[in-house]
Parts: C-alpha cells; structure tokens; sequence
C-alpha cells in the first residue's frame, strides 16, 4: 500500500492492493453501485482516486449486513473491513482494485441523498442544462472527474517546467482599462467614480509588455481572460489561457521554449513522444493546400490549384471567372464514388452553401481516368488529363470544384475538406500533428470598417525584411508572428511585438488611429516603450482548447469545472442576475426598462 494518499482517519480506495490482503482499513465515500444478493450485498465505494468492491456477508457479521440494507445510491459512509481476494471468476479487469475487496464488519451512514435528477453513470442520456443545473452530480462521473484531474497535472507540469527554465509567474490586474483588442470587453461600474468604467482583460497583453520593459525577462501566468463574444462549443466567456513573455529573443527562441513544453506535456501525460522540431508551415501554402490558417494534416485532401488548367474552358462559369481574377481550385474524394450517392452529392450542395460557396461542381473519375456525371461533358480530354495528374486521381475517385474568388474558393474548399473528413471517417484516430503557421500578413483589409485592420494586434512586429514596404504597400508586408496548431485547431498564437515607439507610431498611423485616439487607449503602453523598451516576444495558449482536444471531448465545457451555457448562463448559480435598485443607485445606474427576457429558457 502506498501511504502518499493515505491519513489516519481513511484509506483511499485505489490506495489498496493484493499486499494489503487480511489488513483493516477504512475508507469513506460514495455509494456508486447497490447490489442485494439475499445473504450477500455488494457495493461499489467511489472516491476520488477510484472504485473498490464492498461485500457484506449475513452469515459473517449479521450486524453490518443490517445496517447495509439501508443504505442507497450516492450515500456518504465510513466502512471498516478487511481486504480480501475476490473469489475465482469474480475479478473486474477493469477496475485497478479489480482483483480485490473489503469484506465489512461496520458501516456508518455519514449523509444520505435525495432522488437523483439523473443516474450519474447514464450521463449521455441527460441533457446538458441539466447536467449543468447539477453540476456537483455530473463532476462525480469518471470521465468529468479524470478530466479536471488532468487538468491539475497539466497546469502542474507547466509551473513545474516553466520555473525550471527561469520564468516567473506574475499576476496581472483583473480589474483594467477598456482597451480595443478584437473582441466586445465586459465592463464593470465603479461605484467610487460613477459613470466610469473598468473593464475585465482579453489578455494580459499590455502588462505583460510592461513587465518586460520592469525588466523582468521571462514571465508567465495562467490567467483567466474574459471576452463578451457569441459563444460556441470552444468558447466560453471566461477561458484559461497560459501567457508567456521574454525579452532579448527572436521568434526561434519562443517556438524552441513552447516546443520543448509540448514535448514534456505529450510525454508525462499521453506517454506519446513527439518529433521535434515541429513542422513549420507559411501561411500562404497553409490556405492554398488547406483552406485554413490552421489546417488539419492528419488527412489528405489536398487543395489544388487548376486555374491554369481551366483558362481556356468551355464552361462559361470557369472562363468568366478566372478572366475577373477569379480561381478554380479542386480536392478529390478517394473512392467517393462508393462513399457517395448522387443524394449525397446533391446534399453537398447545400453544406458548401453554408460555407459561402455559390455552388458546387463536381465530377467522377471513371475507368482510364474519364469523367462521369457533374461537369464532365464540359471538361475537354487535355484539361481532364492535366486535372487527373494533378489532383493523382485514380477510378472511384470524385472531384470537387471550386471557381470563385481566392479567398472564397480556399474558405469553401477547406471547410468541406473538413466535414467530408469527418463524416466519412478519414481523420486517422490517435494520431497527433503539432505544427506552426509562419509569415501572417500584418495587415488585411475590413470590407466591414472600410480600413486597414491588424491581423493579430496592433503590438505585433513587422517582419524586418518588409520594413520597407510598410508605409508604400502595408497589404504586402508580413508580421513576426506564429501560430501553434494541434489537429486542425488553433491552440496558440504569438508574436514578436514592437519596441520601437517610432515604428508602434507608424502601425497606428496605418491603422487610422490617431496619435490623440493612440494616447487615450494605450497611453500608459506608449509610456512605457518611451523608457528603455527591450527587444521581446511571447506567446499564449488557450488551456481550455488545449484540453479538449488531449482529452478528446467535443467540447470545452466538459474541460472546465464550472462552464457557462451557449448564452452565457450558469444554470448551477442562476448568473447573471439581477440586482436591487439599491445597488444600481451607489452605481449611479439607472435602467432604461425592466428585464423581461427569460435567459433560463434560451
């Protein structure tokens, strides 16, 4: 027996094995499982560390095999008895006391429970509001509970490694300025200066900045961040992200820390080595072979590109388009000609709708390489030809095809790359692709505000060898940055950021944010890079997502201890609420109307 879980009033369940066989223990918890079997009744005991098998026997001790008939799922007891080996053919494989149980001599009833709203151990057949109305019920199920207890080793293993390397954990300010980072802040009244406000931080971003120029050097916190945004199955209101900073580096210096990070987490939690270094990816092959800034490469379904082999078609469609600047690019289905009916086709159709597409061309590759069905009595032999080298397309396979804008036709194509991946099976299961995204634009244009915008933040670095384009063509220049992708999702991104208050100018100058405007929102940033700025980088990584994705949930929710609804809504705590008046008046608030809306319902 170990003694690393074990106190002088209890013995933890798992704490047990076949060394401890003929020795008295006690242990408290749970009533998982009650099973009467006339003379003999079995429990199953769950604590936190696990299960271990209780027998009560009629015939050995009458006394405590009483005092068990009243016993009921989810009661807390205290049982005292001798650990035995289970008889011949009763072992449980499954359980690490599997070949083990306590035979009781007492038990003591410490608190009962009421009817249960759901059974803990049928928790896919309960819907989720309610699963997080009783949220301390739902985190009594192994798979919750494993979870969160991964999740302590994980955050443990980060600290651990991250103050090895020199970096110190710092807190920064929850309560700080509102300051435009890409998402809508969640303010606070101050109740001592009405009718202004706080704001809670999108990220420590700007203080860990400063921190740098304190001279601090390499920083760290796993920080709760907040951000008042529509919500989906990896979003939360609130999230956990790790944030790092370092001063005196280069962009290889952060991946080298972040890489070496990800190798030890892989290892000590997953047991799974990872090759380093880390595949790197331009951002540019990323979305003309993916579709996305964060690609999935487990699988195949290459994005290519056929404008060249279209130029000339007899497709109006394609002609027309490619003529405006316009692109055709394709991804073949391998065998879809078996994974696909023409239903399924059709049905295609409105999926690609959903994505922005206009529509969806497509054809089959029949014996000796000819087209079937679709487009096909529009594609001429060479253009087949040239397409069926390209794409590598072999007979049964279906291609897709794409003739819009670059952008839309890569968007379109990399989403439906993604949904045929998964509806058809093709993601390979266990199997793990970290890789980084390089050479993001520093810029791009917003249709929506009809100006220049930052791709990531406004703090982000030029890449040094386009400085001087960035006042004569900004579009074209690349950032300092770099994203860290896990399986087709975005789990960090960071950046070398801007030292230099003259050039920090210039990007505000592109951004159309005034010096005055500048000043009013980051002016205590400004300050500080005035006063002996050092070089520095750094990076973040959103811990939820992260988790998520090693535990293999769908959902972050399932990650996090106590996680809001789709809109908002704790349904455990009933927040948010509303207020007395009183408390609106030491605001200085005042309603406009009442709240009518009935946010339980939605």
């Amino acid at each position: 027996m170990s003694d690393t879980l074990n106190n002088s009033l209890r013995t933890l369940c798992e704490d047990v094995d076949e060394s401890d066989i003929g020795i008295e223990f006690t242990f408290k918890g749970w009533v998982m499982h009650y099973r009467d079997h006339g003379g003999l009744i079995f429990i199953d005991l769950r604590d936190y560390s696990g299960i271990l098998q209780i027998v009560f026997d009629e015939n050995i001790d009458n006394k405590s095999f009483r005092n068990a008939k009243k016993i009921k799922n989810e009661y807390v007891v205290s049982i005292t008895g001798t650990v035995r080996k289970r008889p011949g053919g009763t072992e449980n494989a499954g359980l690490k006391t599997g070949g083990i149980e306590l035979l009781a001599k007492s038990v003591e009833v410490l608190n009962t429970c009421e009817v249960l709203p759901f059974q803990i151990d049928e928790e896919s057949e309960v819907n989720e509001f309610t699963r997080l109305k009783y949220r301390y019920l739902d985190l009594r199920s192994k798979r919750l509970k494993d979870n969160l207890i991964f999740r302590s080793k994980f955050t443990h293993l980060i600290r651990e490694f991250l103050n090895n390397k020199g970096f110190f954990d710092i807190e920064t300010p929850f309560l700080t300025k509102s300051t435009p980072e890409g998402s809508r802040d969640f303010l606070v009244p101050s109740r001592l200066n009405h009718g202004h406000f706080f704001a809670l931080p999108q990220s420590p971003q700007l203080f860990k900045q400063i921190l740098m120029v304190s001279g601090f050097e390499r920083y760290y916190q796993i920080v709760r961040c907040f951000r008042d945004e529509d919500l989906r199955a990896d979003r939360q209101p609130e999230f956990t992200q790790l944030d790092m900073e370092m001063s005196f580096v280069k962009t290889g210096d952060v991946i080298s820390v972040a890489e070496e990070l990800f190798a030890l987490i892989f290892n000590k939690l997953l047991g799974i080595e990872l090759e380093r270094p880390f595949k790197v990816l331009d951002y540019g092959e990323a979305m003309d072979k993916y579709g996305s800034d964060k690609p999935d490469t487990r699988f195949g379904l290459i994005i290519n590109n056929l404008t060249d082999v279209f130029a000339d078609s007899q497709l109006n469609l394609f002609k027309d388009n490619i003529q405006k600047g316009g692109v055709v690019k394709a991804i073949c289905l391998p065998d879809g000609s078996n994974l696909l009916s023409r239903k399924d086709i059709d049905e295609l159709l409105n999926v690609v709708k959903d994505f922005g597409a206009k529509g969806l061309a497509w054809t089959k590759v029949g014996e000796n390489g000819l087209f079937e069905g679709g487009i096909s009595k529009f594609i001429s032999d060479d253009e087949r030809n040239k397409a069926v080298a390209r794409l590598e397309a072999k007979n049964g396979d279906i291609i897709f095809y794409q003739s819009d804008s670059k952008k839309t036709a890569e968007n379109v194509l990399g989403r439906l790359r993604l949904h045929l991946a998964k509806k058809y099976g093709l993601v390979p299961e266990g199997r793990s692709d970290l890789l980084w995204v390089v050479n993001f634009p520093l810029f791009e244009y917003s249709e929506e505000e009809k100006r220049v915008v930052s791709v990531h933040h406004p703090f982000t670095s030029p890449a040094e060898k386009d400085l001087d384009r960035l006042e004569k063509d900004p579009l074209s220049v690349k950032s300092d940055s770099y994203d860290l992708v896990l399986n087709g999702e975005e789990i960090g991104g960071g950046s070398i950021r801007i030292h230099n208050p003259e050039l920090q100018g210039k990007i505000f100058e592109i951004l159309s944010i005034s010096p005055e405007d500048a000043k009013l929102k980051f002016g205590f940033l400004l300050d500080a890079l005035s006063f002996g700025a050092p070089p520095h980088g750094g990076i973040a990584f959103g811990v939820d997502r992260i988790l998520m994705i090693l535990r293999n949930e769908s959902s972050i929710r399932d990650v996090i201890a106590f996680p809001k609804t789709q809109k908002a809504y704790c349904p455990l705590s009933d927040a948010p609420s509303a207020v007395k008046d009183v408390q609106l008046k030491e605001l200085g608030i005042r309603l406009l109307e009442a709240a009518g809306k009935n946010i339980k319902s939605e």
